[in-house]
């Protein structure tokens, strides 16, 4: 069968940990991100493509650069590209690919790479020493075209409940979903445990991952010294860990490009289908917390556009920045939860680490390299705010038959109905309320990843 010219072709992804113990020799966000993108193009076996990238895309992040991209591009040897800057959300590296994809197979550009990263390890790790951490924005570029933006995530009525932080929503999903299975809670337990300790056992094995040390789920569900509870019924084991410095990296092509440049085709991996949804921003106007509409209507659409049912998916990575993400998107896909089938192939947020909104940029690179170990298809779930975004990518050893497809499933989802909650006015007034879920903190903040 011979190719489309246009259709888009990942070449070369890279991933970059940096595990050094002096925050004063860390390197920045931009210096990981420069490393991720040569990295790529040496994957790619072709070093020299970068100098013809059209776009560099950077995934955003909690740095204050005003364009990474065009600090990136400069430094790695691509001038000529343009550049872009998503928003803060998990599903930002797989909507961005999505649209570098889409870009590609409409013939609009030929060559685009998608970067993300962050140091967050080393800025707190600096703040802690009382030192400064090095500093590389140029205030002289103007702020970078925005791809995306930020979703709203929580309204006065969650506010007002300190229900605000991931550390604090998830954990109550968490005990929605031990509700509607009637577990006690020790069964519950026992249950997440293996599921996250299946998720540690591929990190163990992932040189990339943050946490390599073998956990059996007693060890991650039990609080202990180093292991304290945050939010019952998570443990710090069970919790996001965005203190890491990762970046990484992912070169998109079209295939007349690859082609030209002599990329051989051992490196060539096919994105096939991009899919999103949204839910709700609010909890609050969820019917259920331990369901997603958004990502049922998504997910299914994405198999069925590459022609899949789920079991005929070879790889999977769920968005796992806590148990209660990959649960839930595993009861609206219909997968087996209990058996031994891999859920990711980095290992997760709270092992493998997860560079703030970049996460799902490691994976996509470890989905690349896993689909040129073992051919076959991948699916990628990603998963933005509290439960209130999902995008979903399918990519496969072989082109798709139908060539690259892109679907906003939005208007799918606001035909389903919502809960409308009491006005805001009324958020912080004494009522009767019935009780859907809890969280009992451990008396201290919630961050991302506990200290």
């Amino acid at each position: 069968m011979s190719l489309d010219p246009r259709a888009p072709v990942i070449v070369g992804v890279a991933q970059v940990t940096d595990r050094v113990s002096d925050p004063a020799v860390a390197r920045t966000p931009i210096e990981l991100m420069v490393d991720a993108l040569r990295s790529a193009a040496v994957d790619a076996g072709s070093p020299g493509c970068i100098a013809g990238l059209e776009v560099v895309g950077v995934v955003g992040g909690i740095w204050s650069y005003t364009d990474p991209g065009r600090q990136v591009a400069d430094q790695a040897g691509a001038s000529i590209a343009s550049t872009l800057l998503t928003g803060l959300s998990g599903t930002s590296p797989q909507c961005l690919l999505d649209h570098l994809a889409t870009q590609i197979a409409g013939g609009g550009i030929e060559a685009a790479a998608m970067v993300g990263g962050e140091s967050y390890r080393s800025r707190r790790r600096a703040r802690r020493m009382g030192v400064d951490f090095r500093r590389d924005v140029d205030e002289s570029l103007p702020p970078a075209e925005k791809y995306a933006g930020m979703l709203p995530m929580a309204t006065d009525h969650e506010v007002s409940r300190g229900v605000v932080a991931p550390g604090v929503f998830y954990p109550v999903v968490e005990t929605a979903i031990r509700y509607s299975r009637r577990e006690s809670v020790s069964e519950h337990r026992q249950r997440v445990g293996e599921l996250w300790s299946r998720f540690n056992a591929v990190a163990v094995e992932n040189p990339h991952a943050a946490v390599r040390t073998p956990m059996t789920p007693d060890e991650i569900t039990t609080p202990i010294d180093g292991n304290r509870m945050v939010a019952t019924p998570y443990t710090r084991a069970m919790m996001a860990n965005n203190s890491v410095d990762q970046a990484s990296a992912v070169l998109i092509l079209s295939v007349a490009r690859a082609e030209a440049l002599g990329i051989p085709r051992d490196r060539w991996i096919f994105p096939q289908v991009g899919t999103r949804a949204e839910d709700p921003p609010s909890p609050s106007m969820r019917w259920d917390l331990h369901r997603s509409p958004g990502a049922r209507v998504a997910g299914h659409r994405a198999l069925a556009l590459a022609d899949l049912g789920v079991d005929d998916v070879d790889h999977l990575d769920l968005y796992a920045c806590f148990p209660a993400s990959v649960q839930v998107c595993s009861t609206e896909l219909g997968i087996d939860l209990d058996g031994d089938r891999p859920l990711t192939v980095t290992g997760g947020l709270t092992f493998a680490g997860g560079p703030h909104s970049n996460s799902v940029g490691q994976s996509l690179a470890a989905m690349v390299e896993r689909l040129r170990e073992l051919p076959g298809m991948g699916l990628i779930y990603a998963n933005g705010g509290y439960f209130g975004k999902h995008a979903f990518g399918v990519y496969g050893s072989e082109p798709p038959i139908a060539g690259y497809r892109s679907e906003d499933l939005q208007s799918e989802v606001e035909e389903l109905p919502v809960r409308v909650p009491d006005p805001p006015s009324q958020a912080r007034e004494p009522s009767t309320a019935t009780r859907l879920s809890m969280t009992e903190m451990a008396g201290r903040s919630v961050p991302w990843w506990p200290s």
